[in-house]
């Protein structure tokens, strides 16, 4: 009768980990320009210019392109579409007539905010006058379109098995599309490096994971603490 051993995990300790994390050597120029580039493409113009102030760096872009980006996308995460259209029109009118999807998500949106009002037949004209031609020629507009529109099949629209469309979420999820895309129609960076590293940071403790290895790792990335698990 054979027997399967279960092959133990191999430990680091603390101490140990925090050593070979202080062997790692960090230009603190490179740690600033990583937070200033979150800091801009994300639209934080007040913390940039701040961030610029104390640690000596110049934002990477106009610190008035920031404040535009900013107002714009305020304006769609407090529902005020057509606001936000008109501004990004004044600003670069090729960002929305090069991108149907972008603007088919605006519209969306517009939608979703008539709907929240209780505009039910605001919403209907629009989502047959506007919308409806766009999900013809395109099924996957046609199937967002249905999506949206069965918010309405709800007395209350909370009830909807869609309601996450009336989620703060799905308005910010509209307007950092549209950041993304006014950042690349000025040649900009449209994602943030900062989240990509965490991502990668996520990765490489699930690799330790998979190799059965113990060591200290990062359970809240907002403390950065190092905690150990029981073995």
């Amino acid at each position: 009768m054979s027997t399967t051993t279960t092959p133990s995990k191999k430990t680091i300790s603390k101490e140990e980990w925090e050593k070979k994390l202080a062997d790692v050597k960090i230009n603190k120029q490179d740690l600033n320009k990583l937070v200033m580039n979150y800091l801009v493409v994300e639209g934080y113009k007040d913390a940039a210019e701040q961030f610029s102030i104390e640690s000596g760096l110049a934002p990477m872009v106009d610190i008035a392109s920031i404040q535009d980006r900013m107002d714009i996308r305020r304006a769609v995460q407090a529902g005020n579409v057509d606001a936000a259209i008109e501004r990004v029109n004044d600003l670069n009118p090729d960002i929305l007539d090069t991108n149907p999807q972008l603007f088919f998500h605006l519209q969306q949106q517009r939608l979703i905010e008539l709907i929240r009002r209780g505009e039910f037949a605001e919403a209907l004209d629009f989502a047959s006058e506007e919308m409806a031609p766009r999900g013809e020629e395109n099924p996957e507009f046609l199937e967002e379109l249905e999506r949206t529109m069965a918010l309405m099949a709800f007395e209350d629209t909370r009830q909807s098995p869609v309601s996450d469309l009336l989620h703060p979420a799905q308005r910010q999820k509209t307007a950092s599309e549209l950041n993304a895309a006014i950042l690349t129609s000025q040649s900009q960076e449209k994602d943030p490096k900062l989240p990509s590293l965490l991502r990668m940071l996520v990765w490489s403790q699930n690799q330790l994971d998979e190799q059965r290895i113990n060591y200290p790792r990062i359970d809240n990335f907002g403390t950065a603490d190092l905690v150990t698990r029981d073995q």
